[in-house]
């Protein structure tokens, strides 16, 4: 019975992954799922977590500080009664209770500068976190963008195998026909063992495509995925702007933002750093009392302890001044060494200002040069169409020898080749613009 509760499992498990293998993904479907289960970016959500709670507990370090106190002591031999102060040398117990609070008045503006920069930071981590949002959807479409690329290259590669088998089939008619020489059928046997790699090659470029948006997607129990097709929007667009996209970037980005947080954070390090040059002032109050056992009334009887915790009550208010006079200079080296982190993190935004500029430069170039390459790559392709049907005809007549007939075969696959990789590059270039421009090419939730 066991055997066959395991056997339904096992069985129902293969179900699952063969549908989940079977059911197609949207490039939205893939970036949602990836979001949800990658791992990496779960630890920039923990990162994002902390940096809340620092912020929340800068908040929290406004309130007073509340202690309460309390012992229990035996005292053995010779000892000072806590009572009279007197030498004693019997054993005796007391405890005491107390209950103190105290406020910070003034710290040099400390602690509204710790809020501020907890604010900060935390505002970068979740910039960060976006950030890393981002780049997974964008490896996550280069990955769907390059399945799409390898299953048109599959196409193409067995376009080109049906090519060469009808014309091995044609060189062995005509070879019985006596008008072909029997080399003829040896080298389209060889171009048709080529055209058969060539569509292993590609079945197998095409599984690893797909097994690595799988893993980008962190996908389990998946050995393949079924893509929609997406259509392709390259288009003869107006002509881009490397500064005004610029522009847009600095605004929109999140490793910039997360950057000029990490700058306005330091400057408020600053201002932390100077404020342990000012006074603080401090106002605390408490409540004490205590129960002793060798006090006694006039009798020799110890007094009650209710008695004696009303009676030793004790109550305290007072105010706290500190004043810093001279602690070696490490004051104002500390704010020397602030500054200087002021200063990096200041040349750190224009570095990655500088980095976005580069690649957004980049970018329009490439999108500038790949629309030219896309006219040229389809004029090409109708001229290459027309030379290979020219040359099957003349093939087929006994004008052009196979190997005449492959150049012009594989000219035409290189050419669909060409074309097929611009449109695909034309499409992630487009598409990492759009991601500049703050354009909503992912579903990603803005953390404003």
């Amino acid at each position: 019975m066991g055997y066959k509760k395991g056997k339904l499992f096992f069985l129902l498990m293969l179900v699952s992954m063969y549908l989940r293998a079977q059911e197609n993904w949207t490039l939205d479907n893939c970036i949602s799922y990836a979001l949800e289960h990658n791992l990496t970016l779960l630890d920039y959500q923990y990162q994002e977590s902390s940096g809340k709670e620092s912020y929340n507990q800068a908040i929290r370090d406004l309130l007073p500080r509340v202690n309460g106190f309390a012992d229990y002591n035996i005292r053995y031999g010779r000892s000072t009664d806590p009572y009279t102060n007197d030498i004693v040398d019997t054993d005796f117990f007391s405890n005491g209770y107390a209950l103190n609070a105290s406020i910070d008045l003034f710290q040099g503006f400390q602690k509204i500068n710790t809020i501020k920069a907890r604010k900060l930071v935390f505002k970068a981590t979740q910039e960060t976190a976006q950030q890393q949002r981002f780049l997974l959807a964008l490896r996550v479409m280069t990955a769907f963008h390059d399945i799409q690329y390898y299953e048109g290259l599959l196409a193409i590669s067995k376009e080109q195998l049906s090519i060469s088998e009808a014309n091995f089939k044609l060189a062995k008619k005509q070879i019985e026909l006596g008008l072909k020489a029997g080399a003829d059928l040896y080298e389209a046997e060889s171009i048709l063992f080529s055209d058969q790699l060539a569509v292993t090659q590609s079945e197998n470029q095409l599984q690893a495509a797909k097994l690595s948006l799988i893993q980008e997607m962190n996908l389990e129990n998946a050995n393949t995925i079924q893509l929609n097709p997406v259509a392709s929007n390259t288009i003869i667009e107006a002509k881009k702007d490397t500064d005004s996209i610029y522009q847009k970037a600095k605004d929109f980005v999140p490793l910039l933002k997360a950057q000029r947080y990490i700058m306005e954070a330091a400057q408020k390090e600053v201002g932390i750093a100077r404020g342990r040059l000012y006074p603080s002032l401090s106002f605390s109050t408490g409540y004490g009392t205590g129960y002793y056992e060798t006090t006694r009334d006039t009798l020799g009887v110890t007094i009650p302890f209710k008695t004696q915790i009303k009676d030793n009550a004790s109550r305290f208010v007072g105010f706290s001044l500190s004043v810093p006079v001279f602690n070696a200079w490490s004051t104002r080296s500390n704010i020397k060494q602030q500054k200087i982190a002021l200063k990096r993190e200041q040349n750190n935004l224009e570095i990655q200002e500088q980095e976005i500029f580069k690649a957004i430069q980049q970018l329009v170039q490439e999108e500038k040069a790949l629309q030219v390459e896309l006219i040229q790559s389809e004029k090409q392709i109708l001229a290459q169409e027309q030379a290979f049907g020219v040359a099957q005809k003349k093939y087929e007549k006994g004008l052009f020898t196979i190997m005449e007939l492959n150049l012009a075969k594989s000219m035409f696959a290189t050419s669909q080749n060409k074309n097929l990789q611009v449109k695909q590059l034309l499409q992630i270039n487009q598409n990492t613009l759009s991601f500049y421009q703050g354009l909503p090419i992912f579903n990603i939730k803005s953390i404003n």
